[in-house]
C-alpha cells in the first residue's frame, strides 16, 4: 500500500507532460501490478487511443492494454496470467471493458507478481512512433518507479525502449536471453532486451515467447518467489 502511494505521486507529472506531448483529449495512462517487489517489470514503449482507460469519461484504474487482447494472450502463454480470464477477455470488445473488470484484470497481474509500465506514459490517438527526446523525458520518472517496486528483474520491449533505457544502443536480435545491469538508486537490475510482441511487432511475437520462457526460466530466483 505504501509503494501505491508512492506511484501515485508521480501521476501529477505524468499528466502534466501528457499535456505537452500526447493527444489533448486523451488521458495518460500510468501502471499496474505488484508494486512491492514483484517477479518482473515489463516495461513497454507507451499507450495508444486504444487503451479504454485513455478516455476521458473513464471513472477506473489507468494501467496498461486495458481493452486489448494482444498482450494478456502473451502473458497466459508464458505462464502468468490465468487462462481462464484470458478467455473473457476474448469475448469482450474494447467497449465492454468496465472499471470492475479493469481492476479484476489487474488483481490477476498482481497475483503472478508482474509490473506493467510504460517507458512514456503520453497517450496518443495511434501507434505512431515517438521521437526519443519524448520517451528519454520519461526515463527519470520511470527510474523512480522502479527504485519504489524494486523487482527481482526486467523486461524491456524493442530496440527503443531497451536503447534509451540502458542508454546504449541495443539490437534486440543481437542479444536475446542476455542481459544488462542498470544500477538504479542502490540496487543493480538485470535487464532484459526483448522483441516487441504486438504492432509492427507482431512478426516477432513467437521469438518473444520463447525468450520471455527461457528468461523467466533461467534467472528468476525461485526462492524469492512468493
Amino acid at each position: 500500500m505504501k509503494n501505491q502511494q508512492k506511484l501515485k505521486k508521480l501521476e501529477v507529472e505524468y499528466d502534466a507532460l501528457q499535456k505537452l506531448y500526447g493527444a489533448e483529449d486523451l488521458n495518460s495512462i500510468y501502471n499496474g501490478g505488484d508494486s512491492d517487489h514483484p517477479k518482473v517489470c515489463f516495461i513497454f514503449m507507451n499507450p495508444t487511443g486504444r487503451n479504454i482507460a485513455s478516455d476521458k469519461a473513464w471513472k477506473g484504474i489507468r494501467a496498461p492494454w486495458l481493452g486489448t487482447k494482444n498482450i494478456w494472450k502473451l502473458f497466459t502463454e508464458i505462464g502468468l496470467f490465468d487462462p481462464k480470464l484470458m478467455q473473457e477477455i476474448k469475448t469482450k470488445r474494447a467497449k465492454d471493458w468496465d472499471p470492475l473488470f479493469a481492476k479484476e484484470v489487474y488483481q490477476e497481474v498482481a497475483k503472478n507478481h508482474i509490473f506493467i509500465t510504460n517507458l512514456g506514459k503520453c497517450t496518443q490517438v495511434d501507434a505512431r512512433a515517438l521521437k526519443d527526446e519524448v520517451l528519454k523525458s520519461y526515463l527519470a520518472l520511470l527510474e523512480q518507479e522502479i527504485d519504489i517496486i524494486k523487482p527481482q528483474m526486467i523486461i524491456a520491449f524493442g530496440n527503443q525502449v531497451s536503447s534509451i533505457f540502458l542508454h546504449q544502443k541495443i539490437s534486440v536480435s543481437s542479444c536475446r536471453k542476455k542481459y544488462f545491469e542498470k544500477k538504479i538508486g542502490t540496487k543493480t537490475y538485470k535487464v532484459f532486451p526483448v522483441f516487441y510482441p504486438v504492432g509492427n511487432g507482431t512478426f516477432h511475437y513467437e521469438e518473444a515467447v520463447e525468450d520471455l520462457n527461457e528468461i523467466i526460466a533461467t534467472y528468476l530466483d525461485p526462492l524469492e518467489i512468493k
